[in-house]
């Protein structure tokens, strides 16, 4: 079974694939596992795509998608696979079908884990550091004393990426990217939506209730 799952950035999709990695045996791949993986052992693939990179260019499409079937083909995913954050474009996903069918293989359901835009943006805008890489939230996991690691005291600060602008920026591109791949499935009938506002278990539950219908 090949599984594509969808969700923004604070939808929790990196807690859903492990439980769902468990759940199931499915080798959960990560594209930007994928990336890092290449770049640090120095592979073909990963020395032409730090090129690229180097001159401050994207990765082409063709790079990627070379990169997954590289993964892809390896056999501890020769019974299927959990695939997050590729593919992201419906090109990718043209692609991505294309790759399987040479193996007789297809997508099988994608769920795509939906969470309002402004509780995305507390989520992710309320996440603050220490500087041991602790990390705590204002609303869900405050610190004991405000502004201050429970552990050794120190100031938490907050990450670039966690502070309100830079959130709500990375959450209008994923929408603007996504939306044509959500469609994509949602005419291939393989799109199942997940209300993502649900605890932790619930979203695991029905994740796993979805699975269990096209299996």
């Amino acid at each position: 079974m090949y599984i594509v799952l969808l969700g923004p950035p604070g939808a929790g999709k990196g807690t859903q694939a492990s439980l769902i990695s468990e759940k199931t045996g499915l080798v959960h791949i990560s594209s930007g596992d994928i990336f890092r993986e290449n770049l640090k052992n120095d592979t073909p693939l990963g020395l032409e795509a730090k090129g690229y990179m180097e001159r401050g260019e994207l990765v082409p499409d063709d790079l990627t998608i070379a990169m997954v079937k590289d993964r892809l083909s390896k056999s501890d995913c020769k019974q299927g696979a959990l695939l997050d954050g590729f593919p992201r474009t419906p090109a990718q996903a043209a692609a991505l079908s294309a790759m399987l069918a040479e193996w007789d293989k297809a997508v099988d359901l994608v769920p795509y884990i939906s969470v309002p835009e402004e509780e995305l943006i507390e989520r992710l805008s309320g996440r603050w550091t220490s500087q041991t890489g602790r990390v705590y939230h204002v609303k869900y996991n405050p610190p004991k004393i405000a502004g201050r690691c429970d552990v050794d005291g120190s100031p938490l600060f907050q990450r670039e990426d966690d502070k309100p602008e830079t959130v709500k920026n990375r959450i209008k591109v994923y929408f603007q990217q996504t939306a044509p791949l959500i469609d994509y499935y949602k005419e291939q009938g393989l799109l199942v939506e997940i209300d993502g506002t649900q605890s932790i278990e619930e979203v695991g539950a029905d994740l796993l209730a979805a699975i269990e219908q096209v299996k």
